[in-house]
């Protein structure tokens, strides 16, 4: 149950990062803000997997 959340947080930041870079892409007239921002929530996102897979491994010991 606990990586059914976790899989549901990485995807909304991932979507958030992506529907924020096409807006500022369309607001700007640019073409690398949706990419770039959507590789940043990508990293972001495994961060914050990693370091919650680490705080629950911890837990159980």
């Amino acid at each position: 149950m606990r990586f059914t959340a976790v899989a549901f947080q990485m995807g909304g930041t991932i979507f958030l990062g992506n529907y924020l870079g096409q807006w500022l892409d369309a607001k700007y007239s640019t073409d690398f803000w949706e990419t770039t921002i959507t590789l940043i929530s990508v990293l972001l996102s495994m961060y914050l997997v990693i370091s919650q897979v680490i705080k629950m491994s911890k837990e159980d010991d």
